[in-house]
């Protein structure tokens, strides 16, 4: 007579598979959320180079946002509830108010899209913010500045960051003697994207005291209108101000494209922490931003096998960066 031996899963084990499909989900989320942001991308630059009032485009794109999850505020509980719980944990020191300025972030990556777009194409302003996030988000986890807390340097990350970088240098490499005069641009989205990481970290922290990712959405859009407006007041001493509005309806829809991307981001960094968010956001991306400048070029520069290089590198190094390893120990 034989026995056939029971496989016991333990509670470890069962830990173990929900955080390894957590992480999973979180990855295509990410990308998903990646294809977003360059879409808002394209739409914002091509609103700005047509106001001929690149901060005035990212004003319409964040307060768009802004007015829609006010809008929505009177009929979501949640959003209220979770907007009660996040003062009530300032006004009790037990949730520091410094989460609440992720928005800083928002808006500067939303002012260099409307600024550097139209120059550099979606492509060339992608790859910039991919290597400002990528490092940023290296110390943003080991700093443990998001709701997941202090990430370790894992081989697996670290390489996937290092790997990462080298699909941003090949990705510019094809376009460096392209358009050499507009380069200097590169710095914004360089900046925007060391920004992002943070803004992600916040957003999260918020989400996990309100319970709501749309209340982390509006705090972030509210902190981002305000710092926007305050910037484009300032630029009107040195401009004009917009010229006329572009008719096309789709050129308004960066808000909402943005409280998509917002709102899935606060809930995955929880997930997979900030450097993996920020990578699989990155591969989404570089696949939307390829995509965009394939189908809807938003200058005549052609891409090159650089850049496709670039992006076929960049989804191998969001693989390695999500497979699971345990940290040295020191």
């Amino acid at each position: 007579m034989s026995t056939a031996s029971a496989t016991v899963i333990t509670p470890r084990d069962q830990g173990n598979r929900t955080k390894g499909a957590e992480r999973a989900l979180g990855i295509g989320l990410a990308v998903v959320s990646g294809l977003a942001m360059a879409t808002q991308s394209r739409l914002n630059g091509q609103l700005g180079a047509e106001l001929h009032d690149s901060l005035f485009a990212a004003v319409i794109s964040f307060g768009g946002g802004l007015v829609l999850l006010l809008l929505a505020l009177p009929f979501s509980p949640k959003m209220r509830e979770g907007l009660r719980s996040v003062a009530g944990g300032v006004r009790e020191g037990r949730f520091s108010p410094w989460y609440c300025l992720g928005g800083v972030g928002g808006a500067t990556y939303v002012a260099g899209q409307s600024v550097t777009v139209s120059v550099l194409g979606v492509a060339m302003f992608t790859v910039g913010v991919v290597a400002g996030q990528t490092l940023s988000g290296l110390a943003v986890d080991r700093a443990g500045l998001g709701p997941a807390g202090p990430q370790a340097l894992t081989w697996t990350r670290v390489l996937g960051a290092v790997l990462t970088l080298a699909a941003v240098a090949w990705s510019l490499s094809g376009s460096l003697g392209s358009a050499p005069a507009g380069l200097w641009l590169l710095v914004l989205p360089l900046v925007a994207g060391a920004l992002m990481a943070v803004q992600q970290a916040f957003n999260g922290r918020v989400n996990a005291q309100s319970g709501s990712s749309l209340t982390a959405a509006l705090i972030n859009f509210t902190g981002g209108t305000i710092v926007l407006v305050l910037a484009w007041l300032v630029s009107l001493a040195f401009g004009g101000g917009p010229h006329a509005f572009p008719s096309n309806p789709l050129l308004y829809l960066g808000g909402l494209v943005g409280i998509v991307f917002i709102a899935l981001a606060s809930v995955v960094v929880h997930w997979t922490g900030v450097l993996l968010l920020g990578l699989a956001t990155i591969a989404g991306q570089l696949i939307g931003s390829v995509l965009l400048d394939l189908i809807v070029p938003a200058h005549p520069a052609t891409l090159g096998a650089a850049t496709f290089g670039g992006t076929g590198l960049a989804l191998v190094a969001v693989g390695i960066a999500a497979i699971s390893t345990r940290p040295r120990q020191g």
